[in-house]
C-alpha cells in the first residue's frame, strides 16, 4: 500500500516537473507542460471498508486517480477534467493549505476515531511541497468546513465512478 502511494506522489512531482510518467495503464497522452502545480489527494483506510485511493490534479486539468482499496476501479486511470477544475479546487482547499513547504495537521475540535485520514499535499511549479492531514468526520473547526469541500471532490473531478465504495469477497476491512 505504501508503495502505491509513493507512486502516486512520483508521479504527481512527475507531472509538476512536466515529464513523462508511465503506469500499468497506458501512458498520459496529455502531460500538463513544465512548470504546473499540482495537487494530490491520498484517502487513507478506516476501521470498515471505506474507499482508500488517491487522486492527482494538475494545474493543465489533468486528473490521475489509482484506486487502492475498496474502490469501484482498482489501479490507475487518469482523464482530462473541465476547464478551471484545478484552479477551482485549489482555491477552496486554500484556507487549509499551511505555509508553503510545511506540514500541519488541520484543527478539528471534536475527532471521530477510526474514519479515513486525508493528506493534502500541494506541489508548486518549482517542486515545493505543502502538506495538510486531516482525519474526515469532523464535528467542528476548520476541519468540518474541509470535510464539506473534500466530500464532493470526487464527483468534481469525475472519479466518483472509480471511487465508489466497493467491498469484494475476501477483502479486510482497513
Amino acid at each position: 500500500m505504501a508503495v502505491t502511494s509513493h507512486r502516486l506522489l512520483a508521479l504527481g512531482a512527475t507531472l509538476a516537473l512536466g515529464a513523462c510518467a508511465t503506469t500499468t495503464q497506458p501512458p498520459l497522452t496529455e502531460v500538463p507542460a513544465a512548470g504546473n502545480a499540482s495537487i494530490l489527494v491520498s484517502v487513507g483506510p478506516c476501521f470498515g471498508f471505506c474507499p482508500v485511493y488517491d487522486v492527482a490534479i494538475a494545474s493543465g486539468d489533468t486528473v490521475i486517480f489509482a484506486g487502492k482499496r475498496h474502490t469501484a476501479v482498482l489501479g490507475d486511470r487518469s482523464r482530462q477534467a473541465p476547464a478551471d477544475t484545478y484552479r477551482t479546487i485549489a482555491g477552496e482547499l486554500a484556507p487549509f493549505r499551511p505555509a508553503t513547504g510545511t506540514e500541519a495537521e488541520v484543527p478539528c475540535d471534536v475527532q471521530i476515531t477510526d474514519t479515513s485520514v486525508y493528506t493534502i499535499t500541494w506541489i508548486d511549479p518549482d517542486g515545493e511541497r505543502t502538506t495538510a492531514r486531516h482525519q474526515s468526520r469532523c464535528r467542528g473547526g476548520p476541519g468540518r468546513a474541509l470535510d464539506g469541500v473534500l466530500s464532493g471532490l470526487p464527483q468534481r473531478l469525475g472519479i466518483e465512478d472509480w471511487a465508489k465504495q466497493t467491498t469484494r469477497d475476501g477483502a479486510s476491512r482497513g
